[in-house]
């Protein structure tokens, strides 16, 4: 096999859940949940399980409180940030070690790799061992010749695996399945493409221009087609990654049941916002309201405003977005987010999957 170039998807596998078990050796083989203060009576919601932890329906982003009454003998843990940045630091530095590797890291866990390689399983099972030998961590290995195609083939390599996808074995593996498995497409989308008839990959690959653009938009129509036809951007983009905003966000213990609560909190969540702001030494040029009100709804609101560094324009913005939270529905989580302008010569972190939040 001629050498070519490659991508390869590099996913640890439970990676806080991992990372918590090498620092506690005897939960090994133990459903293992992280999340909040590690108190499920408080509001807070899973950052991470262990397999054994899924095993009882356990996932990312539920409620705490009902992990644990789905896994009543799970050990819950608290969230350690700094824990996880350094192992994932040492994972990426590994990554970068590699022969001819160009990485383009995506958050803790994941990483883009771009090799020239004749045979790229046997690359990317040496990669995974050099990651066990320097962390003990394990990873999954999505081969493709697209950015797209390799971060959906990890998925079919989970846990421990190598998985190939290419625009050659594209349609025998992702055509039948629906446009939400799709790596940038999430549930509302695919509703929509639902009602223009696309439901399948294999549908929205070979869909028209026409309803595409008038549902999304010129631009983003065409981009879910190409994404239906596994994409076509096989650059893996080493740039140092820049933020594109800061946030903050709280669950509170005690609903915010005034209006007076709800600005206090969101002045307070603001203040932390721009200190970091500050830090970046960039001005803002938009703000995001995020709100969840009891039981569980959550809405977000947005605002684009002129670039500006005076701080009390971006408080009096940011304060319109929270006057549209609703006056008479109790609320129990608030997230503010401002968004900066970027360096001409950036790359922001944002992906097809990614929000700002």
């Amino acid at each position: 096999m001629p050498v070519r170039p490659w991508v390869l998807h590099v996913d640890l596998d439970q990676f806080i859940a991992a990372v918590e078990v090498l620092r506690h050796p005897e939960l090994a083989g133990l459903p293992v949940i992280v999340g909040g203060r590690g108190d499920p009576t408080e509001r807070a919601v899973v950052s991470t399980a262990s397999y054994e932890a899924r095993e009882f329906g356990v996932g990312s982003g539920m409620p705490l409180r009902l992990a644990a009454r789905k896994a009543p003998d799970a050990v819950i843990l608290p969230v350690d940030a700094a824990a996880y940045n350094a192992a994932s630091a040492e994972v990426m530095e590994t990554l970068r070690a590699q022969p001819g590797a160009t990485v383009q890291v995506l958050g803790w866990d994941e990483a883009f790799v771009g090799v020239d390689a004749d045979d790229p399983e046997a690359y990317a099972r040496q990669l995974q061992r050099s990651v066990l030998e320097r962390t003990r961590l394990h990873c999954s290995v999505g081969i493709g010749d697209t950015l797209v195609r390799a971060k959906i083939a990890t998925g079919f390599g989970k846990p421990r695996g190598v998985f190939r996808l290419t625009a050659e074995n594209w349609f025998d593996v992702m055509g039948d399945r629906p446009t939400v498995e799709l790596w940038g497409i999430g549930a509302k989308v695919s509703k929509r493409l639902a009602g223009l008839g696309i439901h399948t990959v294999s549908d929205l690959a070979a869909a028209p221009d026409a309803p595409l653009q008038t549902e999304f938009g010129p631009r983003m129509g065409l981009w879910y087609r190409e994404l239906g036809r596994g994409g076509s951007s096989a650059i893996v983009d080493d740039t140092p990654w820049v933020a594109r905003g800061h946030s903050r966000e709280t669950t509170y213990q005690v609903d915010l049941a005034t209006r007076a609560e709800i600005e206090d909190a969101a002045r307070t969540l603001l203040d932390q916002v721009l200190e970091d702001v500050d830090a970046d030494g960039r001005p803002v040029v938009g703000l995001g309201l995020k709100v969840r009100y009891v039981p569980f709804t959550t809405k977000t609101f947005t605002k684009r405003i002129p670039e500006t560094r005076d701080r009390d324009t971006v408080v009096a913005k940011a304060m319109e977005l929270v006057a549209k939270i609703a006056p008479d529905r109790p609320v129990r989580l608030l997230g503010m987010r401002a968004e900066m302008a970027m360096p001409d010569d950036a790359r922001d972190g944002h992906t097809p999957t990614r929000s700002g939040w």
